[in-house]
């Protein structure tokens, strides 16, 4: 089955699950199944650091002649989610199971909200 065919049986109503199982079959037929996790990794940090630069070119434009050379802030975060699920399936992690787990600790934990001291600006 090649991509396109693949990308066509994804529906909305699809678990994570589902997406992890697409991604893992879509990084095998583009050949990176078998890149060293640290490669992976250094790929995330990439793909973080574009969308911090699509975050900041969209909220805070520096160079309005440059905005066309850069993604949109979408297509960063999914390319950070492909990577990221792609390092899950190395690492033979469901996705799904992990962010249920944290969020039973998360669930646990007392949060508190850190308050800005204005009264020094």
């Amino acid at each position: 089955m090649n991509q396109k065919e693949l990308l066509k049986q994804i529906k909305t109503t699809d678990s994570l699950y589902a997406i992890q199982k697409y991604i893992g079959k879509v990084i095998e037929i583009r050949g990176f199944a078998n890149n060293p996790l640290e490669e992976e990794l250094l790929l995330l940090t990439e793909e973080v650091g574009e969308l911090a630069k699509a975050v900041r070119k969209e909220k805070y434009p520096v160079d309005n002649k440059k905005l066309k050379n850069y993604d949109s802030i979408e297509s960063e975060i999914a390319d950070v989610f492909i990577v990221l699920t792609s390092i899950c399936n190395s690492l033979k992690i469901n996705l799904y199971d992990a962010i249920l787990e944290k969020e039973q600790e998360n669930i646990e934990r007392t949060w508190q909200k850190i308050k800005k001291d204005v009264s020094n600006e």
